[in-house]
C-alpha cells in the first residue's frame, strides 16, 4: 500500500513540474467574470438615466477650444461656458464605441483581449517611495523604510512584473523622483517601462510635446511609425478631468496627440467620494461615469471608433479625517459597482483595486488586498488596475509585497474562472472505477493526475507545509519567501526584447536616466559588500 501511495507522490510531482500549454493551465489571463453583482438591475438603469441628466444639464467646465470645436461637430452644446451633451448623442456614442479589441504587447504571448467581461490584473499608480528595500533589508518588517522612488526602481519593478505570471500587463507603479525636469521624467518613464516588460504597458505624460516625443521612442522600439499603428504596445493612462466635471487641459491635449498617434487610452476618473465626487457611494458612481462617457464622446468625436478603456475609479475618503482610504470595504464595493455598469454598457472597462492603506505588506495589507480585488475580479471588469505592490494608499510601492499579491492573485484568479459542469467534471465513470475496482480513495488515479495541473493552482509563496515542516525549515512568513523570491527575479532577469542597436538608437535620441551597466546582471567581481 505504502509503495502504491509513494508510486502516485513521484507520478503527481512529475506531471507538476511539466509544463502545461496556455489553454491547459488552471488561470491565465482573460477569465470571463461578472459573478458579483452589486447592483439590482433597475439600479443599473436609474444610475444610466441620472448620468445621461447630469452630461445634458449640467456637462463640463474648461473644456479647451479643440475639445468644443470636435464634440459640438458631432452635436454637443457650448452655452454660458460649459460643454453639454444631448442624451441621444451619448447614446449613439456608446452605441458604435469600440469593442472587442486587443491590447498588444511586445511579446505576443502577452496580447490581451478585451471582450465581454474577461478580466485582466496588473498594476498602476503613482507612488513616491518605494517601500521596505528588498536590496538592504534582511530581517522584516525592515522598520517601516520609505525611500523616495527612482527611475531605475520603475525599471525594476517593470522586469519583475515581466516574470510574475497573474499580472498580465504593467503600468507605472511609482514617480521616478529622481528627476526633476517633468519633460525627462515622462521619457525615461516610459523607456522604463517598455524595456522592463515584454508584456503591454501603460504610460502618461503631463505634456503634448512630451507625448509625441514619447511616441517617437515608441516608433523606434517598433522599428517605424507604421508598424506601431499596427501593433500599439503601449496605452495612455489619462486623468482628463478635474472632478467635479471639469475637463483637465494639459491632459486633454495630451490625450489628442495620443488618439491621433494610435494609441489606446484609458479614459479616468478618480474622484474621491466626500472630497471631489458625493459621499454618496451611488452619487459617485453617477459622477465617474458620467465624466468618463463625456470623455468617451471627445475621444470618439476626434477618431470615431477609437480603442478606448473606460476608467471609473471613485476613491474613497475617511469622512473624519478627509483621508484617503483604498483598502475600505467601501472602495471593494464601489470599484466593483463601476465593474458592473462597464458590463451594462458592453464596453471595455479598468478599474482599481488592491490599494492597501497597510503601510507594509502586514495582515492588514494582506486582508485589505483580498476582498478588494476579489470583488474586482468578479465585477465584470476588463481591467484591474494597481492590484499588486501599492501601500498606504497609493503612497508607496513594495517589492516584496508585489510578488506576494501576485501568488495572492492566482488564487483569486481561479475563483474567476469557477466550477466547470460537464460530463467529464461530474466524474460519474471516475467514481464508478474508484468505488468498484479500488482502491477506493482517488490518490494516483489518472482522473486526479490530469487535473492536477489544468484545474488546481499552487502557491508560489504561500505555505502549505505542517506546523512541524514549516518550523523545520525555519519559521520563516510568507514576507520573507516573499522577498528571497524577488531577490532572485531582481538578481537574475534582464529582458532583452529591446536589442542593443535600438536601444543605442533611442539613447542617441533621447536624454535616458538609467545607466546601461544597471540593466545587465552584476558580475561576481563587481559585487559590493
Amino acid at each position: 500500500m505504502s509503495s502504491r501511495r509513494a508510486g502516485g507522490r513521484v507520478a503527481r510531482k512529475a506531471l507538476r513540474a511539466a509544463p502545461l500549454p496556455s489553454e491547459d493551465q488552471p488561470v491565465r489571463p482573460g477569465l470571463t467574470s461578472g459573478r458579483f453583482l452589486p447592483l439590482e438591475a433597475t439600479d443599473l438603469d436609474r444610475i444610466h438615466g441620472t448620468i445621461l441628466d447630469l452630461l445634458e444639464d449640467v456637462g463640463f467646465s474648461r473644456s479647451i477650444p479643440s475639445c468644443i470645436e470636435a464634440v459640438t461637430s458631432v452635436g454637443g452644446v457650448f452655452r454660458d461656458g460649459r460643454l453639454t451633451l444631448p442624451r441621444a448623442l451619448v447614446e449613439d456614442t456608446i452605441a458604435s464605441a469600440c469593442r472587442d479589441f486587443t491590447l498588444f504587447a511586445q511579446d505576443p504571448e502577452w496580447d490581451l483581449t478585451l471582450s465581454g467581461s474577461r478580466v485582466h490584473f496588473g498594476t498602476a499608480g503613482a507612488a513616491v517611495h518605494v517601500v521596505d528595500d528588498w536590496k538592504t533589508h534582511d530581517a522584516y518588517p525592515g522598520k517601516g523604510l520609505y525611500r523616495e522612488s527612482t527611475a531605475l526602481d520603475l525599471y525594476d519593478a517593470a522586469r519583475l512584473v515581466d516574470r510574475l505570471e497573474h499580472l498580465h500587463f504593467f503600468q507605472r507603479c511609482m514617480v521616478a523622483r529622481d528627476i526633476e525636469d517633468p519633460r525627462l521624467m515622462d521619457l525615461n518613464t516610459v523607456y522604463a517601462s517598455v524595456s522592463g516588460t515584454r508584456k503591454h504597458c501603460g504610460v502618461s505624460f503631463v505634456d503634448p510635446e512630451h507625448a509625441r516625443e514619447g511616441l517617437k521612442l515608441l516608433h523606434t522600439i517598433a522599428g517605424s511609425e507604421e508598424k506601431w499603428r499596427e501593433r500599439p504596445f503601449a496605452s495612455l493612462s489619462c486623468c482628463f478631468v478635474v472632478p467635479p466635471m471639469r475637463f483637465a487641459e494639459d491632459a486633454c491635449r495630451v490625450m489628442e496627440v495620443c488618439i491621433r498617434g494610435g494609441m489606446p487610452v484609458l479614459l479616468l476618473a478618480a474622484g474621491q467620494a466626500g472630497a471631489t465626487s458625493p459621499a454618496s457611494l451611488g452619487g459617485s458612481v453617477v459622477q465617474e461615469w458620467a465624466e468618463v462617457l463625456g470623455a468617451l464622446v471627445y475621444a470618439n468625436a476626434i477618431v470615431p471608433g477609437h480603442p478606448c478603456i473606460c476608467g471609473p475609479w471613485p476613491f474613497v475618503s475617511d469622512l473624519r479625517t478627509g483621508a484617503m482610504s483604498g483598502g475600505s470595504g467601501e472602495q471593494a464595493v464601489l470599484m466593483a459597482a463601476c465593474g458592473q455598469m462597464g458590463r451594462y454598457y458592453d464596453l471595455p472597462t479598468g478599474i482599481a483595486a488592491g490599494m492597501a492603506d497597510a503601510k507594509i505588506p502586514d495582515a492588514q495589507s494582506g486582508y485589505e488586498k483580498a476582498y478588494t480585488l476579489t470583488l474586482a475580479g468578479h465585477s465584470g471588469a476588463n481591467l484591474v488596475y494597481e492590484s499588486a505592490g501599492m501601500q498606504a494608499s497609493l503612497l508607496g510601492f513594495s517589492f516584496e509585497g508585489c510578488t506576494l499579491d501576485n501568488d495572492m492573485m492566482g488564487a483569486i484568479n481561479r475563483t474567476v474562472r469557477g466550477v466547470e459542469v460537464d460530463e467529464d467534471s461530474l466524474a460519474l465513470d471516475t467514481i464508478r472505477d474508484v468505488c468498484i475496482n479500488g482502491p477506493e480513495h482517488f490518490l494516483g488515479h489518472q482522473a486526479t493526475l490530469s487535473r492536477m495541473q489544468k484545474d488546481y493552482v499552487y502557491p508560489d509563496i504561500g505555505d502549505r507545509l505542517t506546523p512541524a515542516e514549516w518550523i523545520g525549515l525555519g519559521a520563516e512568513p510568507a514576507e520573507v519567501r516573499s522577498r528571497r523570491k524577488t531577490q532572485e527575479i531582481l538578481e537574475s532577469h534582464f529582458p532583452s526584447h529591446i536589442p542593443d542597436p535600438i536601444d543605442d538608437e533611442i539613447r542617441s535620441r533621447f536624454d535616458i536616466r538609467i545607466p546601461r551597466e544597471k540593466m545587465k546582471p552584476v558580475k561576481p567581481s563587481e559585487e559590493t559588500t
